[in-house]
């Protein structure tokens, strides 16, 4: 739950950030474009700066709330500098409404304080393992909205995401994929090959736990994907369903298992 030694600066900050999301996310049709990106940019900074806060708090913590908000952060950051490309991409009100979501669960499930490690290979561990989260859940973002495009067009109902072709959306899901896959390759070596000099004696070895039976799983599904696009042509609804799969494993893989040992279990690692 919320712990009780965070500073009302902290409060402060997060309740900002979460009413800022929230003003794009429940009224971006009646506020104008400009408006929603100008106040889903303040969502951002202020989202960001809660991170970094909890970096330096001593000692940091971590779990699946904050692993979520994150990955929900990075895909923001994806979203805006896309949107750049793509002025008329419309995909701002359901972001924002993550980024309440994933702010508020982060400060109700902050995890539990990290192990101290002399190790730089825990950071890049970490980080590779998160950037990947990000990058699939942008694939996610766009597949969904490939999918809405593609059913609007099936109903000729005409297109309304802003003008992007569909095959645009599909080009960008995939390069998405592609740089997840390639991140979650090397976390997936990482642990394999150097899980005692990142985690300690503790960890020497392969084991088969919840995480890793997961993260492979997950990784497989994308494997599947890529092999499938570039060799029997999958597009189109076959693979954002399989997209989804993948997604949804690899979720299951981190914040999965730590929800369960957090919340369910009350285990504090």
């Amino acid at each position: 739950m919320i712990l009780a030694g965070d500073s009302l600066l902290g409060l402060l900050l997060a309740a900002a950030a979460v009413l800022a999301y929230a003003v794009p996310a429940l009224a971006a049709r009646v506020m104008g474009a400009t408006a929603a990106r100008w106040v889903l940019l303040l969502a951002w900074l202020l989202h960001g700066l809660l991170l970094i806060g909890n970096l330096l708090d001593s000692p940091p913590r971590f779990g699946f709330a904050p692993a979520l908000s994150v990955t929900v952060w990075l895909a923001l950051t994806v979203y805006a500098v896309e949107s750049q490309l793509y002025p008329r991409l419309r995909a701002r009100w359901a972001l924002a409404g993550f980024g309440a979501a994933a702010i508020v669960l982060a400060r109700l499930f902050p995890g539990a304080p990290l192990p101290a490690t002399s190790s730089p290979l825990l950071p890049l561990h970490s980080a590779l393992g998160i950037a990947a989260y990000g990058l699939f859940a942008a694939a996610v973002a766009h597949g969904w909205l490939m999918s809405r495009a593609e059913a609007r067009m099936r109903r000729a109902t005409g297109d309304d995401d802003g003008g992007v072709p569909l095959l645009t959306l599909e080009r960008l899901m995939f390069r998405f994929i592609g740089a997840g896959f390639i991140l979650l390759t090397l976390t997936v070596l990482a642990g394999a090959f150097f899980g005692e000099q990142i985690y300690g004696p503790a960890h020497t070895g392969w084991r088969w736990d919840h995480k890793r039976v997961f993260t492979l799983l997950s990784w497989l599904t994308f494997a599947a994907l890529l092999t499938g696009r570039w060799l029997l042509g999958w597009r189109g609804r076959r693979a954002v369903r399989v997209l989804y799969v993948g997604a949804a494993l690899l979720l299951l893989g981190y914040v999965g298992s730590r929800f369960v040992l957090e919340v369910l279990l009350g285990r504090a690692v």
